[in-house]
């Protein structure tokens, strides 16, 4: 038995809460995404081949329509010789643009699609990786919405941008070539100069409502925070009868939304009229140039119609191009969070030459530990003590005194700011945290469940695991025979965080889930403090039972649930105040003594009958 002496705490370096990120450039996401499209390179270039034979044979069919005019104007009054083998060549070339375009789509599906399931699955991982801190201060509801809306981007951008835009460019340079070649520099000049106007305006017009598009995305995720977060706290929604003032706020949020998405409308008419304009401009210029140059018999009556036929094929890439070049900046847009995710730093991470942990019997050792969420509130200071393999260590306190954060450092949620946790001599940050984590089990005060199957929730445990060693974990924390007794058996979905099971019910599947995990440590964080007596003496058996031979540490609430541990430590304001087992602290007087007559008085008034 001992009192904890104050530790001087020199409490460093908590992560800083991170600066306003600045949005992302088009450059960096598309740098972000590169790679994810060249594990497919094979795919791509053959995919750009295919792009570039379909716009070869386009470019070619004005000029073959050409030839057939001239032969065909070249006879005069006489007996007309139809060009048989133009007019096949010119069916030829038209299947064959088509063929290559067809060919190029189905080449790329894979990269596309692969390409989404990649990074969305990336993401996904990533959001594992960072840390609790990190998850803690983000709204679950708008970080789903970033992902499931980026994902959707790539698809817009990676579409758009093979099929529509390097199409186009393609195109116009080939047909400025060949103006520039075979007719009059002017063509060229209008051309070049008509596609310079258009595409200055729908930049500077796009750029202008990509704000706009941002502000909808900020909205729209707002929004969907507020949707998911009170339909997640239903039950509370309900208890307070606030539905009709959570539908004002998701109202609220919407009708924000909806003025953005109605500039954002107006913003596309603005646009599109402009282009329409300036292509309208453009095109009468060179039929005019054409026919001008057939009256004074520089041009034939073939070039007219070529000239013309290339004018008709740019005319839908323009317009295209522009409504490409919105989707484009829109698809950069939503997918610029998901990347920012993705670059987002995880605060615990592996040492380079992190070992895994490897044991049956394991010591855990806290020593001179200090701990803080910020710069600004210190939770821990000089914590010291150790479990002993295969013993039980109770920690006891107030509310606020940093017991659950035990738990939370000896998972590595997060590292200590001073001191270190060690598990037989190692120090856990010298340890991959899988392997660490798979050495520890808890039964937490709230259990969480999965909105699936009884049998899930169970095997989650060890989603390897045999079916029967997960009914023999159900046996061992005596919930198989009321899971037999459901109409649905193991298959009996528990619903929303498990809102569907009694609080009895809900800790038995989580000891039977650390049970089938099988860990040589083994936390219990409150487990039993909100149930009733009766089914709390029940699964304090369980727990009993499964933590004898195992390092255990056991948060408690309740200091009858406690009594029997090898050594119980007393926590006030971030400090052990008092340590040593039950009888010894009775006897010592102090804090852990009047904790205990007090709940003692307490369990009085209880059992006085009404």
């Amino acid at each position: 038995m001992q009192s904890a002496s104050p530790a001087t705490a020199d409490l460093t370096k908590p992560v800083p809460a991170a600066p306003a990120r600045k949005p992302r450039s088009d450059w960096q996401t598309l740098k972000a995404l590169f790679p994810y499209l060249w594990r497919y390179k094979g795919r791509v270039l053959l995919a750009l081949s295919c792009l570039a034979l379909a716009k070869f044979a386009n470019v070619s069919i004005p000029l073959l329509l050409k030839r057939i005019v001239d032969q065909l104007s070249a006879s005069g009054h006489g007996m007309l010789a139809v060009p048989v083998g133009m007019v096949v060549g010119y069916g030829l070339l038209r299947l064959a643009s088509t063929a290559f375009g067809e060919l190029r789509d189905a080449i790329f599906a894979k990269v596309e699609q692969g390409a989404m399931r990649q990074v969305a699955l990336e993401t996904f991982k990533h959001l594992h990786r960072l840390s609790l801190r990190f998850h803690i201060n983000r709204q679950t509801g708008g970080v789903t919405r970033d992902i499931e809306r980026g994902t959707r981007g790539i698809g817009s951008l990676l579409s758009f941008m093979l099929f529509n835009i390097l199409p186009t460019i393609l195109e116009i340079s080939l047909v400025t070539c060949i103006l520039i070649t075979l007719y009059d520099w002017r063509f060229a000049i209008v051309t070049l100069g008509t596609i310079a106007v258009y595409a200055a305006f729908t930049i500077a017009v796009t750029e202008w409502r990509t704000k706009t598009r941002r502000a909808m995305n900020e909205l729209d995720s707002k929004a969907n925070v507020r949707a998911v977060d009170s339909l997640i706290n239903y039950e509370t929604v309900k208890y307070f009868g606030n539905e009709d003032y959570e539908a004002g706020r998701y109202d609220e949020a919407m009708a924000r939304w909806e003025k953005a998405a109605i500039r954002n409308e107006m913003s596309i008419g603005v646009l599109n009229s402009g282009q329409s304009g300036i292509i309208a401009v453009g095109v009468t210029i060179l039929v005019w140039l054409a026919a001008d140059g057939v009256a004074h018999q520089r041009m034939t009556l073939g070039d007219l119609v070529a000239v013309n036929a290339f004018l008709i094929q740019l005319y839908a890439p323009l317009n295209i191009l522009g409504m490409a070049y919105r989707e484009i900046k829109q698809a950069l847009t939503d997918m610029e969070k998901m990347f920012a995710l993705l670059s987002e730093h995880a605060e615990i991470q592996d040492n380079p030459d992190a070992k895994p942990l490897q044991t049956h019997a394991a010591e855990v050792r806290f020593e001179h530990v200090d701990f803080g969420y910020d710069t600004n509130r210190q939770i821990l200071a000089g914590i010291d003590f150790t479990i002993p393999a295969g013993k039980t260590l109770a920690v006891v306190g107030s509310s606020g005194a940093g017991k659950s954060t035990l738990s939370r450092l000896l998972f590595r949620f997060y590292d200590v700011s001073a001191g270190r946790i060690a598990i037989n001599g190692q120090d856990i940050r010298d340890l991959t945290q899988s392997s660490l984590r798979a050495h520890i089990g808890i039964v937490p005060q709230d259990t969480v469940l999965f909105n699936d199957s009884i049998y899930y929730n169970i095997a989650y445990g060890n989603p390897g695991a045999t079916r029967e060693a997960v009914e023999e974990a159900a046996r061992s924390a005596h919930i198989l025979r009321f899971i037999e007794s459901l109409p649905d058996g193991w298959n009996t979905v528990v619903g929303e965080r498990g809102l569907k099971l009694s609080g009895g019910e809900k800790q038995r599947v989580a000891i039977a889930r650390t049970i089938l995990k099988n860990p040589p440590i083994l936390i219990f964080d409150e487990a039993t403090s909100a149930l009733d007596s009766r089914t709390e003496k029940a699964i304090q058996a369980e727990l009993a039972e499964i933590s004898a031979d195992r390092t255990t540490l056991v948060i408690a609430h309740r200091l009858s649930t406690i009594v029997d541990a090898d050594c119980i430590l007393v926590m006030e304001q971030g400090r052990v105040v008092e340590q040593g087992r039950h009888r010894e602290l009775l006897a010592l007087g102090g804090t852990y003594a009047r904790m205990w007559a007090l709940q003692l008085q307490e369990a009085e008034k209880e059992a006085e009958p009404a």
